[in-house]
């Protein structure tokens, strides 16, 4: 099982004081859930659901004995896959994928991607500061709205164009 890196406190103090109002009311997607930390905040701050996508099992049943939400042990491919194929759309779409790996710019251009997003929808991107996220392959016409860093993390925040 591969270590799993929480998303600080710092780190995610910010990321909702950034989201602000736009939580409440939200459907909320955490990809990369770990322990589901980002999405069960989520819920306290009042979106209206929280979908976790984990695809470590026993992550996955630790984040499902926190929360009545609904929680995918799935892979992120297959569960956008699943997600598409259920017409699910979420306001905020929120990834912790491991840091120097090739997500960072894999994540934007994965099949079924588009099809989870509201015409609104919100995407962010936690990565090393190291991680250059550039958009190089962008299929699904995603703007950086911008990037912000923390130490050695960096939020980037997408919406669509």
């Amino acid at each position: 099982m591969k270590e799993i890196r929480p998303t600080s406190n710092k780190v995610m103090q910010a990321l909702f004081n950034i989201l602000g109002d736009k939580v409440r009311g939200s459907k909320f997607l955490d990809l990369f859930a770990g322990t589901g930390t980002i999405g069960l905040e989520s819920l306290k701050r009042g979106a209206d659901s929280c979908v976790f996508v984990e695809s470590v099992r026993a992550r996955a049943d630790s984040i499902k004995g926190k929360t009545d939400s609904l929680v995918l042990s799935l892979e992120i491919r297959r569960a956008l896959s699943w997600l598409a194929k259920r017409e699910m759309k979420f306001d905020i779409i929120f990834a912790d994928p491991p840091y120097n790996s090739d997500w960072c710019e894999t994540l934007p251009t994965l099949q079924n991607l588009n099809k989870i997003f509201t015409p609104d929808s919100i995407f962010i991107i936690e990565h090393s500061t190291r991680e250059n996220l550039t958009l190089s392959e962008n299929p699904y016409n995603l703007q950086i709205i911008s990037t912000r860093e923390y130490g050695e993390t960096a939020l980037t925040f997408m919406n669509l164009l």
